[in-house]
């Protein structure tokens, strides 16, 4: 089998050195939910004259409708409401189909029959809602007062995670008016709205907003002055964080919300900001198999760091990496961002997603760079910087968030927006807290007895789940979370006699499937239960094998088992190949990286080779 992973390796390196590109990035497809191609037709038939793009976005958009007139969002998902909504209404807008088309008749009888669009997720609603087919009030609640709350309000507008306050603050913008965009061209989608009873809100939804209601009452100052007011914070706070290609934090979501924010603050069509804006959209566009796909932020950075880091594990590629590195060291970031308002004493160091990114760092991207620099002398600074960001965004309670220490606050999760538990917050989680201590223990060599180590482990322990696993939040789901647990663990020297590793191991064992590979489905992330996939995936069975290796560190029958299916999973490319791995939002947003094919396998068929028999 050794000659078979040797060649494996050699075509994985191959391919993956195929992919860099002039100024030295190694990076992939960011392959996620359709909503980014929908919301794309709509704002090039809104603001531009396209037509050839517009064209190729509608062509893939329609490939992907199920014969029974849905569309999906993974491989075993028996159709998705919010995509289809999105879907048919894009494709008419465009005209790319007509409501008497057979196509749109199927689909809007799935909408119908699943609740129509008072069943959509909040997301889609908004949309809708910008475009007047769904009325705003029943929407939304925060007044936009919110931005000049007090952090000894029930909630203010800087207790929204990161992510969460850029798309919130365009969608306060338009919900305050509220903001509908004329267009004779926008299609007729009120045959899918079915009347109903307004739905009350939850008790603790409804009791938030009454706080917040009486929190702005006591703001002092003349009503319409302070309204005025709100309105011009929410928009500087836009324009201030809009990056250099001219999109909001680089994701095309928020971007998307911002453009139709900017019209309703009087922003003409053809403005300046507002066309640089879709030209960076326009430049997240990335090939598939099914046709010209938009990302929803590339992912240059996240790539190229675990690339170049699967390429120099021993044995390492034969290429220098030199540009690669040069590119990653370029896009440090030495600005201050919102994560300075809870670490105020750290300076810039981190990295972001992608290379427009210049001012909202994350953890998991600033270790998985600081993992792929050369231990040289020369970037020390660069080193001790990025390691010093990533320490101080340890939460109070010993783990990590995505991006900004402390953004926890209990209340943010009764917002009246589908997914607020998710996205209003940025709290530890298991995979982020792994991964961090994988490196701190692997690369920065920190002790098991390093105070914040320690922190780390107790949160670890406390978050371990009854059957042994751990929710992981950005991939899917407890493969994920349970390997990361794992491997940081052991990299900062836990025993492998340890309780909660015997328990991980056992979990991770107890799911191989019998085809000796490992696979869980998305619909595990909303049931909050593993659920078997019924196949196995290339990188989850990576992450699994991992997990296994850093425990045993020699070969045993479930390891060798593994291998074995890795290796043929990666001559048959059959349809799990494309199965998204990542996750964005529950039920909502999935990701298909296309770099997961490359870069796990590669390092586990490096490190299997390392093993004793």
């Amino acid at each position: 089998m050794n000659e078979r992973i040797h060649e494996a390796i050699a075509q994985l390196t191959a391919e993956i050195h195929a992919h860099q590109t002039d100024d030295g990035s190694l990076h992939f497809c960011f392959e996620n939910s359709l909503m980014t191609d929908a919301n794309m037709i709509l704002l090039l038939q809104t603001f531009t004259k396209e037509k050839g793009l517009i064209k190729r976005l509608c062509a893939r958009l329609s490939s992907l409708q199920n014969e029974e007139g849905y569309w999906k969002l993974y491989a075993d998902d028996e159709g998705n409401l919010s995509a289809t909504i999105e879907a048919v209404f894009a494709l008419l807008n465009a005209g790319y189909y007509t409501s008497d088309d057979l196509q749109i008749k199927k689909a809007k009888a799935f909408i119908r029959k699943h609740g129509g669009l008072n069943r959509a997720h909040s997301l889609t609603k908004i949309t809708l809602a910008i475009h007047g087919q769904y009325p705003w009030p029943n929407l939304f609640h925060l007044p936009v007062h919110i931005i000049l709350l007090p952090p000894s309000s029930p909630i203010s507008f800087f207790d929204f995670s990161s992510y969460a306050r850029v798309h919130m603050a365009p969608i306060l913008l338009l919900s305050d008016q509220p903001f509908v965009m004329k267009n004779k061209q926008i299609p007729d989608m009120s045959d899918c709205f079915i009347r109903e009873d307004q739905e009350l809100l939850p008790e603790k939804s409804r009791s938030l907003l009454t706080s917040v209601q009486d929190a702005v009452k006591s703001l002092a100052g003349l009503p319409h002055k302070l309204y005025l007011l709100s309105r011009q914070r929410l928009l500087t706070y836009m324009l201030q964080r809009i990056e250099s290609d001219g999109t909001l934090y680089s994701y095309f979501t928020s971007t998307f919300y911002m453009i139709y924010a900017l019209v309703s603050c009087g922003y003409q069509k053809h403005d300046p900001i507002i066309k640089k804006a879709i030209q960076g959209l326009i430049h997240h566009a990335c090939s598939t198999e099914r046709g010209l796909h938009i990302q929803n932020s590339p992912p240059d950075i996240w790539d190229t760091a675990l690339l170049s880091h699967a390429l120099q594990a021993h044995p390492a590629s034969d290429v220098p990496l030199h540009e690669a590195e040069q590119f990653l060291l370029k896009h440090q970031q030495t600005k201050f961002g919102d994560w300075m308002v809870t670490t105020s004493h750290t300076e810039p160091g981190g990295w972001g997603f992608s290379k427009s990114n210049r001012i909202h760092p994350d953890v998991d991207d600033s270790t998985a760079v600081l993992r792929a620099l050369r231990k040289d002398p020369t970037l020390q600074s660069h080193y001790t910087r990025g390691l010093k960001w990533v320490l101080a965004m340890q939460n109070d309670d010993g783990g990590w968030p995505a991006f900004e220490k402390g953004k926890t606050n209990p209340l943010m999760k009764f917002v009246p927006m589908d997914g607020a538990e998710y996205a209003s917050i940025d709290p530890s989680t298991a995979d982020l807290t792994g991964r961090t201590l994988e490196f701190l223990g692997t690369d920065a060599r920190f002790p098991l007895t390093e105070p914040r180590v320690q922190k780390a482990l107790n949160w670890l322990r406390s978050h371990q789940e009854n059957d042994g696993s751990w929710y992981g939040r950005w991939g899917i789901t407890y493969i994920y979370g349970t390997w990361a647990a794992l491997t940081g663990m052991r990299a900062v020297g836990v025993s492998k006699d340890d309780r909660s590793i015997k328990r991980g191991i056992h979990f991770i064992e107890s799911i191989q499937n019998e085809d000796g590979g490992w696979g869980e489905s998305c619909k595990s992330d909303q049931e909050k239960i593993y659920i078997p996939l019924g196949d196995s995936t290339l990188s989850q069975t990576s992450w699994a094998l991992d997990a296994l290796m850093a425990v045993y560190e020699r070969r045993v029958p479930s390891i060798d088992r593994g291998i074995a299916r890795l290796l043929r999973k990666l001559e048959e490319k059959d349809w799990t190949y494309q199965y998204p791995t990542g996750a964005g939002l529950p039920g909502n947003f999935y990701i298909y990286y296309h770099s997961y094919n490359y870069i796990w396998p590669l390092l586990v068929l490096k490190k299997y080779l390392s093993l004793s028999p």
